[in-house]
């Protein structure tokens, strides 16, 4: 997906949309990324900043990257010490870090050119993690709201598979990830958190409409799409189920 650069930049135009609408990270997962103690975090693709605030409430010492300056210029407005650059072109001036974290952003980096300089960042005993929330809709079910997303989205994309698979949400495939890991040296933990959560109709659409094959629709077919989907969901809102999916890496 790194190389959907249409989509990688969609994003700072609904900036404040997504910081409103994107669902925050588990608790149990917090606790596995920064324990007790001073843990120094770097958050690449930080975004607006939403995993980095929870982060830093938990006490990290955190430095956030982000490339867009419309998301990190929220970032910045809760507080995050955000730079901004690409993870490529980013000049890390020397520092090291315990955790090196992508939240719902490592889709967007290329892992041959990601994965050297990540390994250098790591401080001795540091972790790479990588974490998506992949959530889908129960009630009404991936299936009701494939025969809608066929008019709109590629055929490919999970939000048209009516069935769940191995993936991250991103249309990155999770046994993708870690072979890529593994391959670079890295030893690999999965862990999963479950999550169950009830939307508002307009609840759902604000969400999804903040993912990247919505944000690049054109602003007709856009308005469309959420018409068709709300008449699907209709005044029953949406039962969500899904999970969070964290990827824990060291090098060997």
């Amino acid at each position: 997906m790194y190389r959907q650069r249409d989509r990688a930049d969609s994003f700072g135009g609904a900036a404040r949309s997504y910081d409103q609408h994107r669902p925050r990270y588990p608790e149990p997962m917090l606790d596995e990324l920064v324990g007790v103690g001073s843990v120094r975090v770097l958050d690449v693709g930080a975004g607006t900043g939403i995993a980095s605030r929870q982060l830093i409430a938990r006490g990290a010492e955190l430095v956030a990257l982000e490339p867009d300056p419309r998301m990190a210029e929220i970032a910045a407005e809760h507080g995050v010490p955000v730079e901004v650059a690409t993870f490529e072109d980013w000049d890390d001036a020397g520092r090291t870090f315990d955790v090196v974290l992508f939240a719902q952003s490592f889709h967007w980096v290329d892992p041959a050119a990601a994965l050297p300089k990540i390994r250098r960042l790591l401080a001795p005993g540091g972790r790479l993690a990588l974490a998506w929330n992949r959530l889908f809709p129960v009630q009404p079910s991936r299936a009701d709201f494939a025969e809608v997303y066929r008019d709109f989205l590629d055929a490919a994309s999970p939000l048209v598979t009516a069935t769940p698979t191995g993936g991250t949400g991103s249309g990155m495939d999770s046994a993708d990830v870690v072979t890529d890991l593994e391959s670079a040296g890295f030893v690999v933990q999965q862990l999963t958190y479950e999550r169950g959560e009830q939307y508002s109709r307009e609840q759902w659409l604000d969400l999804v409409f903040t993912y990247s094959n919505h944000l690049v629709l054109p602003a007709d077919r856009a308005a469309e799409l959420r018409a068709r989907l709300g008449a699907v969901i209709g005044d029953g809102g949406v039962q969500v189920g899904g999970d969070t999916l964290l990827i824990v890496a060291q090098p060997e």
